[in-house]
C-alpha cells in the first residue's frame, strides 16, 4: 500500500491507496512540527484506527510546501514503514510541461493537483482552484502545459488577519452567511470575507479564461479545505477534495516505473 502525504502550511493531508482505491484519509496540524518518532507513532496509530495495518505500507510519497517538515516526515517513513519515500519536487517525472519562468518556484502541491486534474480530464483545458491556507489557481492547457496561475490569501488567513491587525474586530466562524447584509460586526465580517472571496475567484476565473483560452470556458476543478464551503456558488465544475493525493499517487507511479 502507498501512503501519500501532502504537507501544507496549516495541515498535513494524508491518504492510503491500495492499488487505485483510496482506503482512508486523515489530517494532522502541521505546526508545531514534531520529531520523526512523533510523526511515526501518529501515522501508525491513526492508520490502525482507520482499519489499515501499518505493516502493509511499503511505499510512501510526499509533497511539501513546508521545508522544515520534510526531514522528520521522511525519517518517520524510513523508520516506521521501512521505505524511502518519493518526494515530488523539481526534476521528477510528472508528464506536465511546466512553463513557469522559474519551474523551481511552483509549489509541489500545485503540480500534484494539476497532474491529477489532467489524469481525470485528459486533453481538456483546465483551471484548478485550491482553497486552502492560500487560494491558488493553476492553469493547464489541453496539451498538458502548466502555464502558471494566481495566488491570493485564503479565507482563513483573511479572518485571522482582520482579528490580528485590528483593535476591535473579533475572530469569527468561517461560514456561508444567510444574507450579504451584515447586521452585526460578526455578520459583517462573515459576509465580507465569504462574498469577497467568491467575487475574487469569479473574477480571476473570468480573466484567466479570457487571457489564456480566448473566452472558451475551461473545466474548473475545486479542491482544498474550503472548497465545499463555496459549493453553492457554482464556481467549480467538480470538487475533488483528494485531488493532490491523487496527483501524488500518479507521480510516484510514474517515477517508480521510470
Amino acid at each position: 500500500m502507498l501512503l501519500c502525504l501532502d504537507i501544507g502550511n496549516s495541515q498535513i493531508h494524508a491518504g492510503v491507496f491500495e492499488d487505485d482505491v483510496l482506503r482512508c484519509q486523515f489530517r494532522k496540524t502541521t505546526h508545531p512540527l514534531g520529531s520523526s518518532d512523533e510523526f511515526g507513532v501518529f501515522f501508525s496509530t491513526v492508520l490502525r484506527e482507520n482499519g489499515v495495518d501499518p505493516r502493509g505500507i511499503d511505499r510512501a510519497a510526499i509533497c511539501s510546501v513546508v521545508p522544515p517538515a520534510l526531514y522528520p516526515v521522511r525519517a518517520a517513513c524510513l523508520k516506521y514503514f521501512r521505505c524511502e519515500p518519493f518526494v515530488l519536487q523539481a526534476g521528477v517525472k510528472t508528464g506536465l510541461k511546466v512553463k513557469y519562468r522559474n519551474p523551481h518556484e511552483v509549489g509541489a502541491d500545485r503540480i500534484a493537483g494539476a497532474l491529477a486534474a489532467v489524469q481525470r480530464r485528459p486533453a481538456t483545458p483546465l483551471i484548478v482552484v485550491d482553497c486552502g491556507t492560500a487560494t491558488t489557481f493553476d492553469v493547464v492547457t489541453a496539451e498538458a502545459d502548466y502555464l502558471g496561475g494566481a495566488i491570493l490569501p485564503g479565507i482563513g488567513i483573511s479572518v485571522e488577519t482582520l482579528a490580528g491587525k485590528t483593535a476591535k474586530l473579533p475572530t469569527v466562524e468561517i461560514t456561508r452567511p444567510a444574507t450579504a447584509l451584515g447586521r452585526s460586526t460578526i455578520e459583517s465580517i462573515q459576509s465580507g470575507v465569504y462574498h469577497g472571496h467568491v467575487g475574487a475567484i469569479h473574477h480571476l476565473l473570468g480573466e484567466l479564461t479570457r487571457e489564456v483560452f480566448g473566452g472558451q470556458r475551461p473545466h474548473v476543478v475545486g479542491t482544498g479545505g474550503f472548497a465545499r464551503l463555496l459549493e453553492q456558488e457554482k464556481l467549480f465544475d467538480e470538487i475533488v477534495p483528494e485531488l493532490v493525493l491523487l496527483g501524488l499517487k500518479h507521480a510516484e507511479r510514474l517515477n517508480d516505473e521510470a
